[in-house]
């Protein structure tokens, strides 16, 4: 079974820092791309960034590039999303997602866990 557990979310101020952890199990965590996307009350859903099966060239929307880092840790299989700076606009549900099928990004939304809540006080 696809299992993508998401941890790390809380509430932090304006300009504070959280890192997102991801945890995969039940399927071959290196073959494939892992991304996280977030939603917030009212909007749409919003790719944030994603990671190849190497690690290479990862993508950052343009929201949170230079703010976001993400890393994956196939040994552990797992991925983070180390936010910085973070600003109100970023509170919403992140989620990890992947799809089973590409190795690189970017990936279907087929396969993500029950969620994270970031909250950012101005």
């Amino acid at each position: 079974e696809v299992q993508l557990v998401e941890s790390g979310g809380g509430l932090v101020q304006a300009g504070g820092s959280l890192r997102l952890s991801c945890a995969a199990s039940g399927f071959r965590f290196t073959d494939y791309a892992i991304a996280w996307f977030r939603q917030a009350p009212g909007k749409e859903r919003e790719g944030v960034s994603c990671i190849g099966d190497s690690g290479v060239n990862p993508y950052y929307g343009d929201s949170v590039k230079g703010r976001f880092t993400i890393s994956r840790d196939n040994a552990k299989r797992m991925v983070y999303l180390q936010m910085n700076n973070l600003k109100p606009e970023d509170t919403a549900v992140y989620y990890c997602v992947t799809d089973l099928v590409a190795s690189s990004c970017p990936v279907g939304y087929d396969y993500w866990g029950q969620g994270t809540q970031v909250t950012v006080s101005s």
